[in-house]
């Protein structure tokens, strides 16, 4: 709205740093926490009137879970709220990148807030049915996919390599959406202790931030050799609300969490990168700046594969995080250190941009 208004006015006076994605960007994400901050203890408070006993804890998972019992969920929805007033400030509402983005966080957030409620009133972890849950999501995921190949190409580009991509054709719909829905549900299985997911998605929107802000410029995209995606750049102000919204969010949720952003949180965050990660055509680098959530996600299904097969498991127990509890990690120090190979996936992944 602000973007409009300033453009409204032909950026008159202080409103010529609106012109700026850069300052735009600066702005939302300060927003963006500030909202957070302000309304995080009432929805908590709110979640826990509303919840009673809060999100369920696993019988079968490490014991020092059980301390947990009583702390409400769904703080995806404070993370939700802050993130998408936040945007509607200061993003250019006429691009579609933006409307792609926000299909996938606000739909996805939606089907997570059903799957959170399902398991709260029900006292179950079963939640929505699989199946049915991830019909949800291809379907709200294809939209975007639309929304996005509409503006752009059906290329995959391939790092390392100057302008190398592989056409698609009709069939990038479905890698597109494969991404976005992949990207969602490896967020939600990385959610599993006090502040794991949401450190990680905070460093995978920064880094995808620079990336959007340099494939929405010719020079830098022409200069790189990276793809140029016209009005991709805005959607650096996208991750820069996903940035402010987590650090709000991690407020809270630092241990011992005051709130966890259940399913209605991990899946839009996971989402939304998805969609930047297709619009900005660096699907295949996401693979590498998420890879802490690829490898939470290899081993929930390495760990049932093996299974079936032999009955024995690869892991103490799945996703991997629980792997390391389980071998005598405390939860701070498997958080800690997961961070820190998040921040090293998210350099590796920035390099990519200049090894050419």
């Amino acid at each position: 709205m602000l973007y409009l208004l300033a453009e409204a006015l032909d950026y008159a006076g202080p409103l010529n740093l609106i012109r700026y994605q850069t300052a735009r960007a600066g702005a939302a994400l300060l927003t963006a926490l500030l909202i957070g901050l302000v309304i995080g203890p009432r929805f908590i408070d709110m979640l826990r009137v509303r919840q009673g006993k809060g999100q369920p804890i696993r019988e079968d998972g490490p014991q020092s879970h059980l301390a947990k019992r009583g702390t409400p969920t769904m703080g995806g929805l404070m993370i939700v709220t802050s993130l998408t007033l936040s945007l509607l400030l200061f993003m250019d509402l006429r691009n579609p990148f933006v409307w792609a983005c926000v299909a996938v966080t606000v739909g996805f957030g939606f089907i997570g807030f059903l799957d959170d409620w399902d398991k709260v009133r029900k006292a179950s972890h079963k939640g929505v049915s699989g199946r049915t849950r991830l019909l949800m999501e291809f379907v709200v995921a294809t939209i975007a996919a639309w929304l996005v190949v509409d503006q752009a190409s059906t290329v995959i580009y391939i790092p390392f390599f100057n302008y190398t991509g592989v056409p698609l054709g009709w069939f990038y719909y479905l890698f597109a959406a494969f991404v976005i829905v992949g990207a969602g549900n490896a967020v939600n299985l990385t959610d599993g202790l006090d502040g794991l997911a949401i450190m990680p998605v905070i460093i995978a929107a920064g880094t995808f931030g620079i990336i959007a802000y340099l494939v929405g410029r010719v020079d830098y995209s022409h200069y790189l050799g990276i793809p140029h995606v016209p009005g991709a750049g805005e959607l650096a102000i996208f991750c820069a609300t996903i940035m402010g919204a987590g650090l709000a969010f991690l407020w809270f949720n630092a241990p011992p969490a005051a709130v966890f952003m259940g399913d209605t949180g991990s899946l839009a965050l996971g989402g939304a990168l998805g969609a930047i990660a297709v619009a900005t055509h660096h699907e295949v680098v996401l693979a590498i700046v998420g890879g802490l959530f690829v490898f939470e996600a290899l081993s929930v299904i390495i760990q049932v594969f093996w299974f079936k097969r032999t009955g024995k498991r690869v892991f103490r127990m799945a996703p991997i995080h629980h792997h390391f509890e389980q071998l005598g990690w405390s939860e701070s120090k498997v958080v800690i250190r997961f961070w820190i190979v998040a921040i090293v996936l998210a350099l590796i992944g920035l390099a990519t941009l200049k090894l050419r």
